[in-house]
């Protein structure tokens, strides 16, 4: 069994985001066993796994992504769409633009701590269009 759907998450400043809930609300019913794929269809934002307890994760995942990928570097070339285009286009590199969730017993078989979430690059990214595709 195969099924693929298509959905948008809603638009979300800067910084990373547990979407956990919302991709649980937009997907198929998850079989007794397989895998959900999710791809974002975006260059400019990314999927991640991460810990879902403290929010700090999350501040410090931004300050972390921001120094490694600096905003204004003066040998960016693409600079047309603002000074956090570029930038965000080399986080979503770093990051990734898809996930592969196994499903046991019907739910998501994450970790204790583990949540699923948007890392918004952009200031103005607007709402993200996720293909989730879920085999079993």
């Amino acid at each position: 069994m195969i099924e693929q759907t298509e959905f948008s998450l809603r638009a979300y400043p800067r910084g990373i985001h547990l979407v956990t809930a919302e991709v649980l609300k937009n997907i198929p019913p998850l079989p007794a066993k397989g895998l959900l794929n999710l791809l974002i269809k975006h260059t400019s934002a990314a999927l991640a796994l991460n810990e879902n307890a403290d929010p700090d994760v999350r501040h410090d995942l931004n300050a972390i992504f921001d120094r490694l990928v600096p905003e204004n570097a003066p040998f960016y070339l693409h600079t047309d769409e603002g000074s956090d285009d570029m930038p965000s286009h080399a986080k979503s590199v770093i990051v990734g633009s898809s996930l592969t969730i196994p499903i046991s017993g019907g739910r998501l078989n994450l970790g204790t701590w583990q949540g699923v979430y948007l890392c918004e690059f952009r200031d103005y990214g607007g709402s993200r269009k996720i293909v989730a595709t879920v085999v079993g």
